[in-house]
């Protein structure tokens, strides 16, 4: 057994080297499915409404604090 172990050592390099491929390429589906369901998403009425929102909600965290202390005490 002991001669054959440069030969095992090869076919595990090349079955890790399988996996990280195919590792890889499972990433880059996913990636793309994820970005299909973003765009989808987008493209909705719920997609529309969420981008309205935050674009509403960073108008009014805009005008809230025009450079004023957020908390404000006195000492009596």
């Amino acid at each position: 057994m002991g001669c054959f172990s440069c030969f095992d050592g090869t076919q595990k390099e090349q079955r890790k080297e399988e996996e990280r491929q195919a590792s890889a390429e499972a990433r880059a589906r996913a990636a793309e499915a994820a970005q299909r369901r973003k765009e989808q998403f987008d493209k909705s009425a719920a997609g529309r409404a969420a981008q309205a929102q935050l674009q509403q909600m960073d108008k009014q965290s805009a005008n809230i604090n025009k450079g004023e202390p957020v908390l404000k005490w006195q000492m009596t």
